[in-house]
């Protein structure tokens, strides 16, 4: 696939643009400078707010303000916030196990994000993102990090014009990372073993005085899955309707082992003024080995392929994620100057070697014996200022961006001699590709409180990014720009003291990512083949949203409808280029349709019994890939969780956690509905030390389907787990800010709002 010329799809000189960042940067930073005064000596530290604290919301008060020292809240105008550190399951939990518990977010057992049955979730990492959290490396990376080191997680379907576009330009899960800043010293110790030689462990630590305030974490894991899998496909001749029909059975094992680390130093340079130092790095080994059957045969029913193939697979990711910080307070209160740089990477490397038994060899069949390398590399440099202003009658938000991203994918592919064990580079199969992405971008945004009950918030970020791509392998350059405007605007309404109205628009654009624009053919085997699509367009979303947040006695409810419709959507298509070799790639796909109605209830009906109930009622509509009728397909599905909490008494309490999964479309299919069970029971031993039971996919019912229809393809796919598992530990709590309320192992009935662990409405900071 020849790489495209490099086009400027919006004709505005670039140096208007970097005039205006200039400007912007040089503005904020004098104002901040300007509100600057001799600082005495602080009394106590003053930490900055995490992401996603702030002014609660509702009926605001007179001035929203942000100090640097401030208390967690409740939903904000743009973002829901949960409150994840208090779930007596984070102790042995992974961030994956954690998302996947939150109202429409779905994580499959690949690591795959969706939200609201969308793809292209972002997530980041204290409101910034990270090369950590991006890319194939992501799903390997929520899978390391222990959910304790967690301390809530925003939901944000409708970014601001704080948020940038990178990685997806969907919506926005952020981890907020977990903080302690009580003064004197706090940890916790985790330990637990599983069945099938799973065991994982980790510890906690902070500890302020004076000025410094430090904290960090250290964890390890060891686990294993299986998979069993089951694909028939038809291959059917648009000319004539003659179907061709395979089957393919597959087994693999993999056993996992990864360690990650977190800390976190803050110092306090004087009343206005702190700085601080971040680090976040993570490892995962792994070591798979796989058997599948093949069996195919032409239009006239004869067998013309039949083989046995055997695989073993090494492979190795590293992430980490460096950053500084700066935090200035102005005279004037709640007025607040950041600055921010950061540095990410993450690395994954991979050898498979392969061995096939051909019972009938197909033609253009791979060499009996290969071994195929693989190297996924990215790093992201990001800089970022934010000044925030409060006033009589509201807020003023402005900031900059100035980021690159740089990405590289090198596949080798080697073909063995049987007899002598000799290697051969396989040429057609060996490539190199590369991209460095730049973004400079400004933003501006005003929360003006017109009066007791109502709020509004408007706001535009200006973007500018340019691509470049370089086909290694060819040695042909090429690139693109583009210079968008994205405009957001949120109202608040607060109807009672219990009940508060929001509207909210969004407008996002979605950019291909260096996996989608790789024109290489990647090789999985002689019948599935994947490359991307040097060609593709930015896909453009209109998402808008109304949510009611109110009470019901002791009952929390959050309803929101939502509708949101793509353009030029970005969709995996695929097609046979001969034979039965599938080729998966990517295409700007029409557009698609989604809405519906999220809801969430939570609250305790006894003194020792809360129950939580969250789901999407939704509808999704899109073009159909693949389709010479240019048809479109539907689905209307409901997804729903069910938490029921009970405290059995002081010492003991269990919980029992089901997830539902609706049917969910993509590009030329659908994925079928799906459930699971979790339950929990923990015991408090002592005041510092708890048991910890959690019992994973209780009823062995986690499976995937998927089913593909298109005029020239129908297949269906299934893939089985590991069933259920179980795992036993010992969670101990030390230091005076451990006892406080809604940790895990602190006083005895401790809830967060909601019910236990504080997943209701308004739950979070």
């Amino acid at each position: 696939m020849p790489a495209t010329p490099r086009t400027k799809s919006h004709p505005v000189p670039r140096r208007r643009l970097l005039v205006s960042l200039v400007l912007g940067t040089l503005i904020v930073s004098a104002s901040a400078a300007a509100q600057q005064a001799p600082a005495p000596a602080a009394p106590a530290p003053a930490a900055a707010p995490s992401a996603g604290q702030g002014q609660a919301t509702g009926a605001l008060p007179a001035t929203a303000t942000v100090s640097v020292t401030t208390k967690r809240n409740a939903n904000r105008i743009d973002r829901q916030v949960y409150d994840v550190k208090a779930d007596p399951a984070s102790s042995n939990d992974t961030v994956a196990d954690t998302l996947n518990k939150l109202p429409s977010v779905a994580v499959d057992a690949d690591g795959a994000v969706t939200l609201r049955g969308k793809s292209n979730v972002q997530i980041y990492i204290d409101g910034k993102p990270s090369a950590v959290m991006q890319g194939d490396n992501r799903a390997a990376a929520i899978n390391a990090l222990p959910a304790a080191d967690l301390e809530s997680v925003e939901v944000i379907n409708n970014p601001g014009a704080q948020f940038g576009n990178e990685g997806g330009g969907g919506p926005i899960l952020n981890l907020v990372m977990r903080r302690e800043r009580t003064p004197g010293g706090f940890g916790v110790l985790n330990a637990n073993a599983g069945t099938r030689g799973r065991f994982n462990a980790g510890s906690f630590g902070s500890y302020t005085t004076g000025r410094i305030s430090a904290q960090g974490s250290l964890s390890g894991r060891h686990d294993q899955r299986g998979t069993d899998g089951e694909t028939v496909r038809e291959r059917i001749d648009p000319a004539t309707g003659a179907v061709a029909r395979s089957a393919q059975a597959s087994r693999g094992d993999t056993e996992n082992r990864s360690v990650s680390l977190n800390g976190t130093l803050s110092y306090n340079l004087g009343e206005k003024d702190v700085v601080g130092v971040s680090v976040m790095a993570s490892g995962t080994d792994s070591d798979a080995v796989s058997v599948e059957r093949y069996r195919g045969s032409n239009a006239a029913g004869v067998v013309d392929s039949d083989y046995l193939r055997a695989g073993q697979r090494a492979g190795s990711s590293r992430n980490y994620s460096l950053s500084g910080r700066f935090d200035h307070k102005g005279d004037t209160q709640g007025e607040l100057f950041k600055m921010d740089l950061r540095l990410s990477g993450a690395t994954s490397e991979s050898e498979l070697r392969s061995a096939t038994d051909y019972t009938l060899r197909p033609l253009a069949a791979q060499n009996p014996r290969t071994r195929q390398d693989n190297l996924t590399d990215n790093r992201v440099a990001d800089f970022t200022g934010d000044y925030e202003l409060p006033g009589e009658r509201g807020t003023l938000r402005l900031g900059y961006k100035l980021a690159r991203s740089r990405s590289a994918f090198d596949n080798a592919y080697f073909d063995i001699d049987a007899a002598t064990l000799a290697e051969r580079v396989n040429g057609g199969r060996t490539n190199r590709f590369e991209l460095d992405e730049k973004t400079a971008a400004l933003y501006g945004s005003y929360q003006w409180r017109i009066d007791s009950r109502w709020a509004v918030q408007g706001g535009l970020r200006a973007e500018y990014t340019d691509v470049d791509l370089f086909q290694a392998t060819t040695n042909i350059r090429a690139g693109n720009s583009y210079l968008d405007a994205i405009p957001s605007a949120f109202l608040t309404y607060g109807w009672s003291d219990d009940t508060t109205l929001r509207l909210s628009y969004a407008h996002r654009i979605r950019r291909p990512g260096a996996a989608d624009l790789n024109p290489f053919v990647i090789y999985r085997d002689e019948f599935n083949v994947s490359s991307g699509n040097p060609n593709l367009r930015p896909s453009d979303s209109d998402s808008l949203e109304l949510g009611l947040e109110t009470k019901f006695g002791k009952v929390d409810a959050n309803l929101r409808l939502y509708a949101r419709r793509d353009t030029d959507l970005i969709s995996e298509r695929r097609f046979f280029l001969d034979n039965d070799v599938l080729l998966t790639t990517r295409e700007n796909a029409g557009s698609s349709n989604a809405g519906g109605l999220e809801f969430s209830f939570g609250g305790k009906a006894t003194d020792k019994l809360s129950l939580n109930a969250s789901g999407n009622l939704g509808y999704a509509e899109q073009s159909v890939l693949g389709s010479a009728g240019g048809d479109k397909r539907s689905a209307t599905s409901l997804t729903g969780r069910a938490r029921i909490a009970y405290q059995i008494d002081r010492e003991n309490q269990v919980q029992l956690m089901i997830n539902a999964q609706g049917k969910t479309l993509f590009g030329e299919g659908y994925r079928a509905p799906s459930a699971t069970a979790d339950l929990n029971y923990r015991r408090m031993l002592t005041p510092a030390l708890s048991l910890v039971v959690n019992i994973n996919d209780l009823f062995d019912s986690q499976k995937m389907d998927t089913v593909t229809e298109t005029d020239r393809l129908r297949e269906t796919s299934t893939r089985r787990f590991d069933g259920r598992t179980l795992f036993v530990g010992l969670s101990y709590r030390f230091g005076g800010a451990g006892q406080r309320a809604g940790r895990p192992g602190g006083a005895p009935g401790m809830r967060g709002p909601g019910g236990w662990g504080g997943w209701g409405a308004g739950a979070g900071h």
